[in-house]
């Protein structure tokens, strides 16, 4: 039996004014269940927003309040970083990503969107005719908000079918026009938690040197493919990485999920030594400056967006990464209640009938994470987003992510402990009615 009438989801949708339950925001999605939350107050099981479900860690925010009694408060930070937080943020590259970057390339954003902003809005100008983004989809919608903002065109395929040896000629195929000035991906995935490995990452690399294409590698969710024994400092295995195979590339870096940092705004948009230095006199007849990448990314792009990062943050920041870089910090044991999360609500949903859409990787089967992919029979993923919401579930539908698959995105942030027995009733009534 439905938690939610059709006719009351319905009141939800014209109230909050989302004009398509189908092709609904995150944001959509929040209000509507938010409303169906007060007018009934019967509890949604919350799997639409990502936002972390773990308390902020306690270093950073005890850092924090000891810079702000340091009075760092009064004072505008410096344009590219506070000097600690870019020796810590290169520091903390090489620890667990074993790759080198000097620390000028290491710049504080107020989270990886504004770091997306800053470098999409960069890779873009920097030669004329170059001035398309391709993303290696399912992705995060946000990015390409951004380019609808910046009136930005750009091109996207769903990796599915295309996973190992296939991802190649596909690649081929769309950077052959040569118009495409960056690549844009997450590893881990979002939404589907799938995790390239190392010959797709090479080929990805390769590519990008042969079309000149910049490599924007999100890896917003860092060390969190807990299939393996990731997150010990200087030592492998170390994460995954485009920046082995190509100097064309820039990392962004959050302290949302794997410091549980998201309210602080604070992210890092780490560019390669190379890319850093390289001149682009596009770049300085547009800005007129010396035209030089990494310069103008920090001084004529990313100030005008935000003139810097909050200080007292980044000296947070820069604290949890230092003691990660000591082992006085495991935040990948920290963040591991996520992995079971995901291993608990994936069992109930597949006992139920349901099954996982993004299901493996080249060589295993998918992890489990902060996030997870489902299916339900002959369902689209819009029909399964509705069907959802009646039983007291809130979810994305996968078309809003570029991907081609029928199915939804599922977050394991918001779940809780005695959420598990409503979640096993409730899905057992959806198998009952479908």
């Amino acid at each position: 039996m439905r938690v939610f009438s059709e006719a009351l989801v319905e009141e939800a949708r014209v109230v909050s004014r989302v004009a398509d339950l189908s092709q609904a925001t995150i944001g959509e999605i929040l209000l509507v269940a938010q409303y169906l939350e007060r007018k009934t107050g019967i509890p949604f099981i919350r799997m639409d927003q990502g936002s972390p479900g773990l308390p902020a860690n306690r270093f950073g925010v005890e850092a924090e309040k000891a810079a702000l009694d340091r009075g760092v408060g009064s004072q505008y930070p410096p344009a590219d970083g506070v000097p600690e937080l870019k020796q810590a943020a290169s520091r903390f590259v090489k620890a667990f990503i074993d790759i080198d970057i000097d620390p000028l390339g290491c710049i504080p954003t107020a989270g990886s969107v504004t770091g997306s902003f800053g470098g999409l809005i960069a890779c873009t100008q920097r030669i004329p005719g170059k001035d398309k983004v391709l993303f290696i989809d399912p992705g995060f919608p946000i990015q390409k908000s951004q380019l609808r903002v910046l009136g930005i065109h750009w091109k996207e395929f769903d990796i599915y079918p295309y996973r190992g040896e296939g991802l190649r000629a596909k690649l081929e195929e769309e950077l052959a026009a040569g118009d495409i000035a960056a690549i844009v991906y997450s590893n881990p995935n979002n939404p589907a938690w799938i995790c390239l490995e190392e010959s797709e990452l090479q080929v990805i690399g390769e590519l990008a040197t042969k079309y000149d294409a910049i490599v924007l590698e999100d890896l917003a969710y860092f060390c969190m493919d807990f299939r393996r024994n990731l997150g010990k400092p200087f030592e492998p295995p170390y994460v995954p990485t485009v920046a082995r195979y190509t100097d064309n590339y820039i990392l962004l870096l959050s302290s949302s999920k794997i410091f549980s940092y998201a309210g602080q705004r604070m992210a890092l948009i780490c560019v390669g030594d190379h890319l850093f230095s390289r001149h682009y006199p596009a770049l300085t007849e547009r800005y007129h400056d010396a035209g030089i990448f990494g310069p103008t990314l920090t001084a004529s792009i990313l100030y005008m967006i935000t003139s810097g990062c909050t200080a007292s943050t980044q000296y947070a920041y820069a604290h949890m990464l230092q003691l990660s870089c000591d082992g006085v910090i495991d935040f990948v044991e920290d963040i591991r209640e996520y992995e079971r999360r995901a291993a608990r609500m994936k069992d109930i949903f597949c006992r139920n009938g349901f099954h996982v859409v993004y299901d493996r990787d080249v060589t295993r089967p998918v992890g489990d994470g902060f996030f997870f992919t489902l299916g339900y029979g002959d369902l689209t993923g819009g029909e399964l987003l509705r069907e959802l919401l009646y039983y007291g579930v809130s979810c994305i539908s996968l078309s809003t992510t570029g991907s081609l698959q029928q199915g939804v995105r599922g977050c394991t942030s918001r779940m809780r402990d005695e959420l598990y027995p409503v979640l096993e009733e409730r899905m057992r009534a959806f198998r009952e009615d479908h």
